[in-house]
């Protein structure tokens, strides 16, 4: 199975990507500020590496937003490497009540917040992320992805993408504009028939959390996959990830060089038939 994939028909990207989350907080969104030296280093790192997809977003900042995902890749990459993608996503809005979605007329300023962060005239591509932690089944999409569209149209968005959705949002997006890129977690339900529905139209699907967020992966037949190939479980994780679909794409997040390394070399591992037999019916 090929390593690489075209976003969109016509962005080629490396398979396995980074996650930028974690670089302003360990904690992820809203948690206490990361040295930004160390986050420099690491997308430093990250492009030496081989990674050319970075999944972002403006939202990604640490307590007070004293350090932002965005000005660490523009600070650390910019001017940006010829082929190098980044991904963002827009939708939520993250204030001292909580999470909270914006409307259709707020799509414009949350694009433009991501061009002038990241220092560019066109997002790559551009998620539009609904709901909370699960796809919101029944609401609809429609308006805030023609607004989208539309910024499409004007040039300012290469591609369009969806985040936290089921099959059929992803149908009522389509039928507005094309879809590029999926983005759900890892673990979702129904997440066979989303990574179908991609698989039959050509779309990436980037599953976030790929290695359990932070939470571990400890069953037991990961850890014997493991052992096998002398690698970590988190490892085999990412390496089944990739395994499972050509459109499967894989953007694990870290604020540390060390972890980040450990995560690329995945890349590397080539699963057997006996290892994906014993990982079948991994939930």
């Amino acid at each position: 199975m090929s390593n690489d994939f075209r976003l969109g028909g016509d962005l080629p990207v490396n398979r396995l990507g980074f996650g930028a989350m974690r670089l302003p907080s360990r904690d992820g969104m809203g948690g206490p500020a990361r040295d930004p030296e160390a986050g420099r280093a690491v997308l430093r790192r990250a492009v030496e590496l081989g990674v050319d997809h970075i999944d972002t977003a403006d939202f990604y900042v640490s307590a007070g937003g004293a350090v932002r995902a965005n000005t660490l890749i523009r600070e650390a990459l910019h001017p940006y490497p010829s082929g190098l993608v980044v991904a963002t996503k827009v939708g939520p809005v993250v204030g001292p009540g909580g999470l909270s979605h914006g409307a259709p007329a707020d799509m414009r300023g949350f694009v433009e917040a991501n061009l002038d962060g990241l220092g560019v005239d066109r997002l790559d591509l551009v998620y539009l992320r609904i709901g909370a932690m699960e796809p919101p089944h029944g609401e609809s999409l429609a308006e805030r992805f023609e607004a989208l569209a539309a910024l499409r149209e004007e040039g300012l968005i290469r591609h369009l993408g969806l985040s936290n959705v089921d099959t059929g949002h992803l149908a009522q997006a389509r039928a507005i504009a094309p879809v590029a890129a999926v983005q759900n977690h890892a673990a979702q339900g129904d997440e066979a028939d989303v990574l179908a529905a991609c698989e039959e139209s050509g779309i990436a699907f980037v599953p976030f959390f790929p290695v359990g967020g932070g939470r571990g992966l400890d069953d037991e037949r990961l850890a014997g996959v493991a052992a096998r190939h002398r690698a970590t479980v988190p490892q085999i994780g990412l390496a089944r990830l990739l395994a499972s679909s050509p459109v499967a794409l894989a953007i694990p997040g870290t604020g540390s060089l060390s972890h980040l390394e450990e995560n690329m070399a995945a890349a590397a591992i080539a699963l057997t038939d006996e290892d994906l037999a014993d990982l079948a019916d991994l939930s």
